[in-house]
């Protein structure tokens, strides 16, 4: 080893499912067993993200059945710990969490070439399962396995990606979840020079979605409030229309090529009624509320594909480190905070009053 690592160190541990209070800040929490195909990161920043609340609250379990802000505020009193995470399976907690984990690589595992330490570094978050390499088994990043919520992560260095920029800590580590998310959504629906509907457009993933659907040449329609619409044309919507009005009154019927939902909840019938026939449709959140009505004729009639997009083949994520290597990309950053504040962090992430990302630093 080339580094002299302490005994302990400080992390954020998730004991159980529930409010803020769930959230424990230790200084005292034992350093991750590094495996013979795992690199030890030296973590410097962590984003925060929708994942982090839901698995936090329960919000993945089938018993829920409510928005995510009915949950976070308590109107949703039953969930379900038995399939509350990403894989179905109950959490194992204590739980570091952490979708996004950026730092340097400062030991290696004995399968692992040592020429990798000193790497800077971003780690994927949608993992392939280690116990199950089949494609579309997950492996999740804060949830079936411990996160960037503390100063050490272990991870399998095939997950695990040099990267040279000059971009900061802070701004390397407002990418991996919400980025990934955003460009594997438009890889499974091979978005091109089309017209897309981004849904909750202001957030993590639907900012980052606009970015690089921009790249792609779309021409971009944004939902979110009005008063985040400038922001939102300043890094490549064409339009923005508000959250709260009447789509089909804003926009076209049978006007929309690909629609990128992000919300779902009550507008679900009239997004699809807004999509041309034989256009799709790609989901992968539904802060909104989980359940939707659909009228099956709609599906048929206009011949619609209708996909969901979790599991992520790894291109995704060589995509995105390709976009900043090259300068492709701008980081968006709403706020900072200390790993000991994270209880600030995820209560100024829940009200949504921001665009772009919220970034925990690791001391």
């Amino acid at each position: 080893m080339n580094v002299s690592l302490p005994e302990k160190m400080h992390a954020v541990q998730l004991i159980g499912h529930g409010g803020l209070d769930k959230l424990i800040y230790r200084n005292d929490v034992e350093l991750p067993r590094m495996g013979d195909d795992d690199v030890l990161i030296r973590v410097k920043a962590a984003g925060v993200n929708n994942t982090d609340l839901n698995t936090r609250i329960g919000w993945y379990s089938k018993s829920v059945r409510s928005e995510t802000n009915a949950v976070n505020k308590g109107v949703q009193k039953r969930t379900s710990s038995n399939d509350a995470s990403w894989s179905g399976i109950p959490v194992m907690f204590p739980r570091i969490q952490g979708a996004d984990v950026c730092g340097h690589i400062i030991d290696v595992g004995r399968n692992v070439s040592r020429g990798r330490i000193g790497e800077r570094v971003l780690a994927r978050t949608m993992m392939q399962s280690p116990h199950n390499p089949s494609r579309f088994q997950c492996w999740t990043m804060g949830s079936e396995c411990d996160g960037g919520f503390a100063q050490y992560n272990s991870t399998r260095a095939s997950e695990v990606y040099a990267i040279n920029s000059s971009w900061s800590d802070v701004e390397l580590a407002s990418i991996p979840c919400a980025y990934s998310t955003a460009e594997n959504m438009l890889h499974r629906v091979g978005l091109g020079k089309e017209r897309v509907l981004i849904t909750g457009a202001s957030g993590g993933v639907g900012s980052a979605a606009i970015q690089l659907a921009s790249l792609r040449g779309a021409q971009i329609i944004a939902q979110a409030s009005l008063n985040k619409a400038e922001a939102l044309k300043k890094i490549g919507a064409h339009s923005v229309v508000d959250r709260h009005s009447e789509l089909l009154k804003e926009i076209e019927p049978s006007s929309i090529d690909v629609v990128v939902d992000l919300v779902a909840g009550s507008i679900w019938p009239s997004v699809l009624n807004l999509i041309k026939n034989g256009g799709r449709y790609v989901a992968s959140g539904a802060i909104a509320g989980p359940i939707v009505e659909l009228d099956i004729r709609t599906l048929y009639l206009k011949d619609l594909t209708l996909m969901g997009a979790t599991y992520q083949d790894k291109i995704c994520f060589e995509n995105l480190i390709g976009y900043i290597e090259r300068g492709d990309l701008k980081p968006l950053v709403a706020k900072t905070f200390p790993l000991a504040e994270i209880k600030k962090a995820q209560k100024m992430f829940s009200e949504k009053q921001f665009i772009g990302k919220i970034v925990l630093e690791i001391p």
